[in-house]
């Protein structure tokens, strides 16, 4: 059957004669009944609702009495085996496909025993708004479009920006998490301070050894490569030293280069130490330079009085990233930028098109799609504003006190272990600590922190044991796969990281972590 669409012939006068549409209306009704299959019937829905729902149930119910880590990667292969086809298979051999090679592989990031990195847990209540935002189908980047969508994400960030001591007239967004917020803040700094490309190669950006990553990359995508990036001196707890950094800045200025940013951190992801913020902020005003701090892991624990207390000066930057899917166990994928003055957000992010004319005629609210780089924007409002909407502020201040002084308790315990070396007590809910076998280096943890090359060369050789030592404690930790800690390296020495963010683990979740803990050292000195 031939099933081309013919197009209508023109008349003389270059008219379209509408008798001659030759439209297969054959061919038509063959290609809804097709696409029929994406608008599920009544009765497919409730099998749908009452199988998944079965499905997270189970997940949920083991997700505590499963392996925080499943080191194999050969088991998900299996999924290709079931390629993407023509047809579609059933519901029941989709889902088994999903529990036989996604769900018991690699990290289970909702385990309590899960130490690692920086854990959130993904929040089954966020999953509702999930749930209801892909349901609704709500495009929430432009407030004509949605206004309900983008009233309810203005709302969470002025919530925010209460809650890190911000003035009224900050503004920000929703993002995906702290990278793509912080390469936002990068632009928002530059296109404030007016840097244009030539003036790239004399900017200064001052940080410590200890920022994120993603602050270098954020840089290189926003096209300032070429620009200067000076590693801060730190004092003995691994933060940032003021008087270092007036010193630097004095320096570069004398030298003729263009000091410009100062990227501060609310809890680094190696140690999670927080920078002298109130220090950094005078330095940073007195050399008017922009303040930002990546609080990504840290920020949120402004809701509690133990956070309150060390993140002191939070509110005096001029910009300040936080990460939801962290400290707030929402899912991976949301992130947030705060702008002191929402002023800069637009001129930095916005645009237009000819196409979105008939949007800008109702702006009773800034709209997402202009203070950010996002045009097309998934409604990530909704899973944050539910959970706290159903639940309230006060368990999540409660969670976050309860991670610190698990925190502190396990630094206190680890103390009197034999044989570790534990780094500086957390300001947070990370604790750094490492053992050293009798054979190894015997010498204090913060001998890492000797700037001398030739002593940190020695250093590192008399270290060797000590590093191999815990490199394979980390290994066998992840063999066995109840608890999950990760490893870092701290100027060449070898540390290991406990960090307390699920909000699933308790008190007996980190007596069963230590335990686990000890149980490997016993075996590895007598291997």
């Amino acid at each position: 059957m031939n099933h081309s669409v013919q197009v209508p012939a023109s008349n003389t006068n270059g008219q379209h004669d509408v008798r001659k549409n030759s439209v297969n209306q054959k061919f038509l009704a063959e290609l809804e009944q097709q696409a029929r299959a994406l608008e599920p019937t009544q009765e497919e829905l409730g099998e749908l609702f009452t199988k998944v729902e079965r499905y997270a149930r189970r997940h949920i119910s083991n997700v505590c009495e499963t392996p925080a880590f499943v080191k194999s990667k050969e088991r998900s292969v299996g999924l290709l085996s079931s390629p993407i086809t023509e047809t579609g298979i059933s519901l029941d051999d989709t889902l088994q496909l999903m529990y036989d090679y996604v769900d018991h592989e690699g990290l289970n990031s909702g385990s309590p025993r899960y130490l690692g990195y920086i854990p959130s847990g993904g929040l089954p209540h966020s999953a509702f708004g999930d749930f209801l935002a892909a349901i609704g189908g709500r495009y929430a980047g432009v407030f004509h479009s949605a206004p309900g969508a983008v009233r309810m994400e203005n709302m969470l960030i002025r919530w925010m920006a209460e809650v890190v001591g911000y003035p009224k007239g900050a503004g920000g967004y929703l993002a995906s998490g702290g990278s793509i917020a912080n390469l936002s803040a990068v632009i928002t700094a530059r296109e404030a301070s007016g840097l244009r490309g030539a003036d790239y190669d004399r900017a200064v950006i001052y940080m410590t050894e200890h920022t994120h990553h993603c602050v270098d990359k954020a840089l290189r995508i926003a096209g300032m490569g070429s620009s200067i990036r000076r590693r801060v001196a730190e004092d003995d707890r691994y933060r940032m030293s003021a008087e270092a950094l007036e010193k630097t800045i004095a320096a570069d200025r004398a030298s003729g280069l263009n000091p410009w940013l100062i990227v501060a951190s609310a809890g680094t992801t190696n140690m999670g130490t927080v920078d002298p913020l109130e220090d950094i902020a005078s330095v940073a005003r007195s050399n008017h330079l922009w303040f930002h701090i990546d609080g990504a892991y840290g920020a949120f624990f402004a809701l509690c009085p133990e956070g309150q207390e060390v993140l002191s000066g939070m509110d005096q930057s001029n910009s300040l990233v936080l990460d939801p899917h962290k400290t707030l166990f929402l899912p991976f994928g949301t992130g947030a930028l705060l702008v002191r003055d929402q002023e800069f957000l637009g001129p930095a992010h916005g645009g237009r098109g000819e196409y979105m004319r008939d949007m800008d005629s109702d702006a009773h609210e800034l709209s997402p799609a202009y203070l950010s780089p996002e045009l097309s924007k998934h409604f990530r409002g909704l899973r944050m504003w539910l959970p706290l909407k159903l639940l309230g502020v006060a368990p999540f201040r409660s969670a976050l006190s309860e991670k610190i002084h698990l925190a502190r308790y396990a630094y206190e315990r680890l103390q009197s272990f034999e044989g570790v070396q534990v780094g500086p007590s957390p300001d947070l809910s990370i604790v750094t600590f490492r053992y050293v076998p009798e054979k190894g280096d015997a010498n204090e943890f913060n001998l890492a922190l000797i700037d001398n090359p030739a002593e940190r060369i020695m250093k590192r050789w008399q270290d060797r044991d000590a590093n191999e030592f815990n490199l394979a404690l980390v290994n066998n930790l992840h063999r066995d796969g109840r608890v999950f800690l990760t490893s870092t390296r701290i100027r060449g020495t070898v540390v290991l990281r406990l960090a307390v963010g699920s909000f699933r683990t308790h008190l007996e979740h980190i007596d069963e972590a230590l335990e686990v803990l000890s149980e490997h050292v016993r075996a590895l000195k007598e291997s």
